[in-house]
């Protein structure tokens, strides 16, 4: 029986910063089969207040066996697989992000970064684990941006909110032409989150599964305010 465990791998994360002394972070997580370099590039186009001095963590999922791309080893944040139903999310494997993103957290906060200064983006897998993981941390964060992402569990996550997030400021984006992740599955569930009441500035962009330059600029508008 083939494992989709992880495959041990202590590549760092990257590290870049806007300007000396930072008082603010973005943990940003990649999508499937990318690596942490892929939105690295981004940073100087968000434009952010030349005052704003943030550092950004662009962490490495581990290499694992993704079942929809036939078991094809690649860095994924959790396994996932299509069923009639849709994307089957592997529950462990979201879990153990979850508290990888966690510990970057707590380690920027050690680093004397306070919690309310800290953002978790990500895109498509990325996207999923950073509002999965932001909503349900136990200490009060900046905010949440997630782009083009498959939500695990949106119809419950709310649910599962804890009271220091459950009220956080959400960028949520989809492309309308994504042919990876659906823009109605990203549609429904800011849906089903904002039932929940999630506080999400929605966003849907005339794109495939990927950043457009008018989005970049939104991003920026909206980082400049949550870390203002």
């Amino acid at each position: 029986m083939q494992t989709t465990d992880p495959i041990n791998d202590v590549t760092p994360p990257i590290e870049l910063e806007t300007g000396p002394n930072p008082t603010a972070c973005v943990i940003w997580l990649h999508g499937l089969g990318a690596d942490g370099s892929d939105f690295e590039p981004i940073v100087p186009e968000l434009r952010l207040p030349r005052n704003l001095a943030v550092r950004f963590v662009f962490p490495h999922a581990p290499y694992r066996p993704v079942t929809i791309n036939g078991g094809y080893i690649m860095r994924a944040w959790y396994d996932i697989e299509m069923t009639d139903s849709g994307f089957n999310q592997k529950v462990s494997h979201i879990r153990e992000s979850e508290a990888t993103i966690g510990s970057l957290v707590e380690e920027q906060i050690a680093r004397g970064i306070p919690s309310t200064r800290i953002v978790l983006a990500g895109f498509s897998q990325g996207g999923a684990i950073a509002l999965y993981s932001g909503l349900r941390f136990p200490h009060p964060l900046a905010g949440i941006m997630c782009l083009s992402a498959p939500i695990p569990y949106a119809g419950r996550l709310m649910q599962e909110a804890h009271a220091a997030n459950a009220r956080i400021s959400i960028f949520m984006a989809h492309g309308t032409n994504d042919g990876v992740v659906p823009f109605a599955v990203g549609e429904s569930a800011y849906h089903l989150l904002t039932a929940g009441g999630a506080q999400i500035e929605w966003h849907a962009y005339n794109m495939e599964h990927s950043v457009a330059p008018a989005e970049i600029k939104d991003i920026g508008k909206w980082l400049s305010e949550v870390l203002k």
